[in-house]
C-alpha cells in the first residue's frame, strides 16, 4: 500500500478490507423499456435517512446477526462509502447541517449547553433559519417537486403558535408528512421516559419533598408545641403546588406536545399512535412517486426508525437475532425495499439518484427495560452523542445512479453529510449560495470515478458549539490523521458511553487533551492506539498543521444567533402546536387507517 508522512515522506499503510457483500457486482436485470439516461438528465431523487442507526447494523457494513437484504442490494448496484461522516453525532445538528451543507455552528444550530444539543420541544423557539438554504430551496428553483416524508427535528415557530417560521414548507419542501420532531422513548404510551429523564426523576423527588412541607409545618400545631401561623403552611403548599405544575405541565405531557403527525401545516394525529406511524410514512412515501413519477422530484423519506421506542408491527417482531432492535432495523430494510421497487415498477429506476444514510451514529444508552435497543456501531468507539468519537460520526452512505454511477465500486475517501447540498446542486441544475461558506464538497467526480481523491482535507468535528476533533487527510497520500482535543467521560468509568446521564456532555464533564489525542485511523480506525512523539516522528508536525487549519477555519466562522439556546429551548405553551379543543386540551386523529 502507499504511504507517506506530514512533510511528503512516505510510511506503511494498508487498507481495509472490502466488506464481503461488495466483492461481487450484483446483476440488476432492469426492464428493456426503461428509459436509458444520460449523465447530462436532471434525475429524480430519493434520499433516504434513517435515525441513529449503527454503522455495524447493515449486512454490507459487516454485519451478520441482522439481514439487510434491500439496503445490501442497494449497496451492491452502487457505490459505497465507507468513511461518511455526519456533521454532528446528534440529530438536530447533524440534519442541518445535512440540509444546508454547512456546519451547524454556521447557521446556529449548534448548542452552547448540555441539557440542550437537539430541538427538545416543538413548543421550543428555536429552529433552522429562514436565511439558509437547503438542497431543497435550490432544486425546488429548478422546477424540482420536493417532499419530505418523517422526521424533521428542526423546529416548528418562532413568536406564535402557527408562525410556523422552521417548519420544512418554509424551507424549499412542498410537501410534508411527518412527525415535526421525531419519534421518541416518550412517544409509547407504555415506554421509558427518555427526554431530559434524570432532569425528570430529580423534579419528582424536589417536588415530594416541597409536598411533605405543609405536613411538616402542621406538626408543632397538632403536638401544641407552638403555633405556626396557617398563612404559613398555605404559602407553602402554594409554592409546592406551583413548582409542581410548572414543570409537570410540560414534562408531565411529553406524548401529547412533541409526539404529533402533520400533513403541511396541519395536526393529523395528536399523540401520534407510534405502532401506526411508520406505515403512515411509507404509504404517503409511495403515493408522493406516484404523484410525481413524470418527474423531476425530490423525495426525502426521514425514518422514524431505528429510534427508540422502536414500534415493529407484524411478521418483523422477533424475527431477528438481534432482539426487538434487530427486528426494526429489519422492518426498516423492507420498507426500503418496498421504495425500491416502487421505482422499479414506474421504471424509474434508472433515472433516479437514490441514497442512503443514517444522521448519526447508533445510541449506545437506548435501553427498552432491562434490553438494549440501540445499534452498533462496528469497530468505532462511541456512539451517537459522545462528540467526536468515530462511532458517533461514521454513518453509512450508499448512492445508486444506474447508467451513471459503476455499481459495485467502494469508496474509502473521507466524505460528509455536509456534501449532499453541493453534489444535488450539481446533478439538478441548481446554483450554490455565493454569499456564504459551503463546507460540503461536490462528490460526483468521487463518485463517477473520474477523480481518486475526496476534495476534504480537513474536516472538523463538533459536539454543540465546541470543537471536539479534528480529521486532517494528507492531500499526498492515504493517511488520516485524526486530533481529539476534548473526548467525553464515560459512563460508568471506561466505557465510551454515558449510562449515567443518558447523553454524553460536550462541555464540563469532558476530558480536555494537550497535547491533544492523536491518531492515524487510516491503520487504527477503532482508536485504540494514540500516537505520541515515543511513537511517531510525524507527532509535532502533524499536530502544527492541524493547529493551523483549526485557526483558518475558527477564523472563517461568523457570529450567528443561537437557535438552542437554553431560553429558546424551553417549552412555551404559547408556540405549542395544538388540533382539536383549545390549548391545553389539544389531541385529534383525523388521519384514516
Amino acid at each position: 500500500g502507499s504511504e507517506c508522512t506530514a512533510s511528503g515522506m512516505w510510511a506503511p499503510f494498508s487498507l481495509p478490507a472490502v466488506p464481503a457483500c461488495l466483492a461481487t457486482l450484483a446483476c440488476a436485470a432492469y426492464s428493456t423499456s426503461a428509459s436509458f439516461v444520460t449523465r447530462n438528465s436532471r434525475p429524480n431523487i430519493v434520499l433516504l435517512m434513517a435515525d441513529d442507526l449503527g454503522v455495524g447494523d447493515l449486512g454490507c457494513y459487516g454485519n451478520t446477526s441482522v439481514s439487510t437484504p434491500n439496503i445490501d442490494r442497494l449497496a451492491s448496484e452502487g457505490v459505497m462509502l465507507t468513511q461518511h461522516l455526519a456533521a454532528a453525532s446528534v440529530c438536530t445538528p447533524s440534519r442541518a447541517a445535512f440540509l444546508t451543507g454547512r456546519y451547524p455552528v454556521r447557521s446556529g444550530m449548534a448548542s452552547p449547553n448540555n441539557m440542550y444539543r437537539d430541538v427538545t420541544w416543538l413548543g421550543g423557539s428555536g429552529g433552522l433559519p429562514s436565511n439558509e438554504t437547503t438542497f431543497a430551496k435550490m432544486l425546488q428553483h429548478r422546477g424540482y417537486r420536493t417532499g419530505i416524508i418523517g422526521k424533521w427535528h428542526l423546529g416548528m415557530s418562532c413568536a406564535s403558535r402557527g408562525d410556523h417560521c422552521a417548519h420544512p414548507l418554509n424551507h424549499g419542501f412542498n410537501f410534508f408528512y411527518g412527525m415535526p420532531l421525531g419519534l421518541l422513548g416518550d412517544c409509547g404510551a407504555s415506554s421509558w421516559p427518555e427526554v431530559h429523564r434524570r432532569l425528570r426523576i430529580q423534579l419528582w423527588v424536589t417536588s415530594a419533598v416541597l409536598a411533605t412541607l405543609p405536613f411538616l409545618l402542621l406538626v408543632p400545631r397538632l403536638a401544641r408545641w407552638f403555633s405556626v401561623p396557617w398563612t404559613l403552611v398555605a404559602a407553602s403548599g402554594f409554592l409546592a403546588a406551583l413548582f409542581f405544575l410548572s414543570w409537570f405541565s410540560s414534562y408531565g405531557f411529553v406524548r401529547r406536545w412533541n409526539c404529533i403527525i402533520m400533513r403541511d401545516h396541519d395536526i393529523v394525529q395528536q399523540p401520534a399512535e407510534e405502532a401506526r406511524a411508520s406505515g403512515l410514512m411509507l404509504r404517503e412515501a409511495l403515493a408522493f412517486i406516484d404523484r410525481h413519477k413524470r418527474g423531476p422530484f425530490l423525495l426525502f423519506l426521514s425514518f422514524l426508525h431505528v429510534h427508540t421506542p422502536l414500534p415493529t408491527r407484524g411478521n418483523f417482531v422477533g424475527r431477528s437475532k438481534f432482539g426487538a432492535y434487530g427486528d426494526n432495523v429489519e422492518e426498516l430494510d423492507w420498507m426500503v425495499g418496498k421504495v425500491l421497487a416502487a421505482l422499479d415498477r414506474e421504471r424509474l429506476t434508472n433515472q433516479t439518484l437514490v441514497y442512503f444514510t443514517s444522521d448519526n451514529g447508533g445510541r449506545l444508552e437506548a435501553r427498552e427495560g432491562s434490553a438494549h435497543a440501540g445499534g452498533w456501531n462496528g469497530v468505532y468507539r462511541g456512539g451517537s452523542g459522545t462528540g467526536g468519537l468515530e462511532g458517533g460520526v461514521r454513518v453509512p452512505g450508499i448512492f445508486r445512479w444506474p447508467t451513471v454511477l459503476e455499481a459495485g465500486r467502494v469508496i474509502e475517501e473521507p466524505t460528509s453529510l455536509m456534501d449532499l447540498l453541493p453534489t444535488l446542486s450539481h446533478v439538478g441544475g441548481g446554483i450554490l449560495p455565493q454569499d456564504r461558506v459551503i463546507d460540503g464538497r461536490n462528490l460526483m467526480p468521487l463518485l463517477e470515478g473520474r477523480v481518486q481523491r475526496s476534495d476534504h482535507e480537513f474536516l472538523f468535528h463538533y459536539c454543540g458549539i465546541f470543537l471536539h476533533s479534528v480529521r486532517w487527510h494528507q492531500r499526498d497520500c492515504n493517511t488520516v490523521w485524526k486530533a481529539h482535543y476534548i473526548t467525553p467521560h464515560g459512563s460508568p468509568e471506561g466505557v465510551d458511553a454515558c449510562h449515567g446521564s443518558g447523553v454524553c456532555a460536550c462541555s464540563g464533564d469532558v476530558t480536555h487533551h494537550d497535547p491533544p489525542l492523536l491518531f492515524d485511523i487510516s491503520r487504527d480506525p477503532a482508536e485504540s492506539r494514540p500516537l505520541s512523539s515515543e511513537n511517531e516522528a510525524l507527532f509535532e508536525a502533524v499536530l502544527s498543521k492541524m493547529a493551523a487549519a483549526v485557526r483558518e477555519h475558527r477564523a472563517s466562522i461568523t457570529p450567528v444567533p443561537l437557535q438552542l439556546s437554553a431560553f429558546n429551548a424551553l417549552w412555551k405553551p404559547w408556540l405549542q402546536p395544538c388540533c382539536g379543543a383549545a390549548f391545553p386540551f389539544c389531541g385529534c386523529s383525523r388521519e384514516d387507517a
